[in-house]
């Protein structure tokens, strides 16, 4: 497929390949929407054995794997967002009470182990953030304005998850303690869940797929649950899933996990040709 192919001529090269479909004018109208190569490029290979397809598989059971991923990550962005306020709002707390809501930028309160270039590039980077939102974000050209400083309960509004990442782990270890015991793990378990949080949230803002998710940051996962049996030294998705309900209260935790048990139940009953099993292994699910 080096040359131009129609999104007919496509649908005709799929069909050549062994894989069904039913309905070609559907199939049409979804790949004119989402693209042949979101499709199928990128969730065909879970549905074949090695360059072949797998007997009796359909165009609609690919295209409701893409529709399981699409919708994952909706899930796995909005309660994202919860947890980031979370942090963000006890991070800030621990920064004001120690170190005043004014000078707070300034590298004797941050982790004097770490190379003094490190948390000067930190700083810089909130105030660079600071000046290129002022005029932009209400409240820094309000408290800019009025009272000339920016709090760090509205600092943390314009850091990105990156920043706020890279803010908690060059804090001073009192700190990170302080911070993580809000959520009743260790300072490190919290700083490796908040880098693949990172990662998890990059997926989901550009349409990546997320149910394949394997991450080098690796989580001290016996600190979130001790009986799980890891497969390689990755993070994967389930390990995400299962640290997220850890930074969730109750209740969010609880539809987190409900609305992901929807959406797995939703596919199993779409799937022919494959197991719900191969995706949950995939997913890093136990047996």
């Amino acid at each position: 497929m080096k040359e131009f192919k129609s999104n007919t001529e496509l649908i005709e090269y799929l069909i050549t390949k062994g894989v069904l479909v039913n309905n070609k004018k559907d199939t049409l109208n979804k790949i004119e929407r989402y693209t042949y190569y979101s499709i199928i490029n990128t969730y065909k290979e879970v549905f074949k054995n090695g360059d072949d397809y797998k007997q009796n598989v359909t165009f609609d059971e690919i295209f409701s794997l893409y529709e399981f991923d699409k919708n994952l990550r909706i899930i796995f962005f909005k309660y994202s967002l919860d947890i980031e306020n979370s942090i963000k709002s006890i991070m800030a707390n621990e920064i004001a009470k120690n170190y005043g809501v004014k000078n707070y930028l300034e590298k004797q309160n941050f982790d004097s182990s770490f190379d003094k270039d490190i948390i000067r590039s930190l700083i810089n980077s909130c105030k660079k953030e600071i000046n290129d939102n002022y005029g932009k974000h209400d409240a820094i050209t309000h408290y800019l304005d009025k009272h000339g400083f920016i709090p760090p309960f509205v600092l943390v509004k314009i850091l990105s998850l990156g920043q706020t990442s890279r803010y908690f782990g060059l804090l001073k270890q009192i700190d990170r303690q302080n911070i993580s015991k809000y959520f009743n793990i260790k300072h490190k378990v919290l700083k490796q869940i908040i880098m693949n949080l990172t990662l998890i949230r990059n997926h989901c803002a550009h349409s990546n797929r997320l149910f394949t998710f394997r991450s080098k940051f690796r989580i001290s996962y016996k600190e979130i649950d001790s009986s799980y049996n890891m497969k390689d030294n990755s993070t994967n998705l389930y390990m995400m899933i299962k640290c997220m309900q850890k930074l969730l209260d109750k209740k969010n935790s609880k539809k987190f996990e409900n609305e992901i048990i929807k959406e797995i139940k939703k596919l199993e009953k779409k799937l022919n040709s494959i197991d719900i099993k191969n995706i949950l292994n995939i997913m890093g699910f136990p047996n």
